[in-house]
């Protein structure tokens, strides 16, 4: 390869079966990992797996996402105090998803992170979803120093707005935002 294949090509990246072979050999557990075919859409498999290994496995698993699920917790804790419910709230793939909420409680959640003055709020008053949409998107890069989320109006039921998934680090700010 010439340096100028180098720098127009960059290195290919490992497959995924040999980035978690690498991963658990590195953390001493010895599992044998079988590569997919040629298809990438076939899955990796782990296979023969002892069980002190896959107790190792399940611990270094928790450990590794023991902030994120915390913090999960907590955002539901608090948001359950504050009566906004977020029934589609989740961990995924290092993340946390906040998923549908009712236009009420997300009016709610805006109000609480400055989106409007707390005196305007008046029970008998409606809010349409894209006003909030948008109360909720200007608000919340304030309310946690820079974190997005995104926030899309369902068009099929117009009582919910989803939310989008916030990193664990932006949830923390979030919590301190509604705790304050």
């Amino acid at each position: 390869m010439t340096d100028i294949d180098a720098r127009t090509h960059p290195p290919t990246p490992p497959p995924p079966s040999a980035e978690l072979r690498a991963a658990l050999s590195e953390a001493g557990l010895s599992a044998r990992v079988t590569a997919p075919d040629a298809d990438a859409q076939n899955p990796v498999r782990i296979t023969l797996l002892s069980p002190t290994d896959a107790r190792q496995l399940a611990r270094l698993i928790r450990t590794g996402t023991k902030r994120t699920l915390k913090a999960a917790r907590t955002l539901r804790e608090i948001c359950e105090g504050y009566r906004i419910g977020l029934p589609g709230l989740r961990v995924g793939q290092g993340r946390i998803t906040l998923g549908p909420i009712r236009i009420d409680d997300a009016a709610r959640l805006a109000r609480l992170l400055d989106a409007v003055p707390q005196a305007t709020e008046q029970p008998s008053t409606t809010v349409d979803a894209t006003t909030v949409k948008t109360l909720l998107v200007h608000a919340f890069p304030q309310a946690t120093g820079g974190g997005t989320l995104s926030v899309s109006v369902r068009e099929n039921t117009a009582d919910l707005l989803d939310l989008g998934s916030i990193d664990a680090r932006t949830a923390r700010r979030l919590i301190r935002a509604l705790q304050f």
